[in-house]
């Protein structure tokens, strides 16, 4: 380990990755958008949506103004280092930071969060549509006759 002493560059900030899944916003759009309303913010374009460094209300102000745009499709999620921190960049360290592989993990499961977040917002769901316990457990073939089917298939 090294006995050199760190010095953050961004003393009082917060970076944020913004993820982005949308049909209809591009990582391109978003990081354009967010250039029109930041103000004095560090704003990076990734493949999955931006980063964003700065005083942490007016990235809190920026993330709302973004999220307006497609609130089911826009993802935030906290960056423990700042862009370029000698720690954990990439530039530094070689190869993919290792935190993005968790993001290719997480992107995947957007569509679904998506898709619960809009069924939300519309509120059309019926009362009897609703997962219960009894709903989950019909159909199931009880243990007794699927181990009879089992030892009839073996024979």
């Amino acid at each position: 380990m090294s006995t050199e002493q760190y010095t953050p560059s961004y003393v009082g900030t917060v970076t944020k990755y913004v993820f982005i899944d949308s049909p209809d916003i591009t990582p391109q759009t978003l990081v354009i958008r967010a250039y029109e309303i930041s103000e004095g913010l560090m704003i990076k374009e990734t493949c999955f949506g931006m980063q964003v460094t700065g005083a942490p209300e007016k990235v809190k102000h920026l993330i709302t103004e973004l999220r307006k745009t497609d609130p089911a499709h826009i993802f935030v999620k906290d960056r423990g280092f700042p862009p370029g921190d000698t720690r954990r960049c990439r530039a530094n360290l070689g190869g993919a930071r290792p935190g993005y592989y968790g993001h290719e993990f997480e992107s995947g499961l957007f569509r679904y969060v998506s898709h619960g977040l809009e069924e939300l917002e519309k509120n059309t769901a019926e009362p009897s549509v609703r997962f219960t316990k009894k709903k989950l457990d019909e159909g199931k073939v009880p243990l007794k006759k699927l181990v009879e089917i089992i030892q009839n298939e073996e024979a």
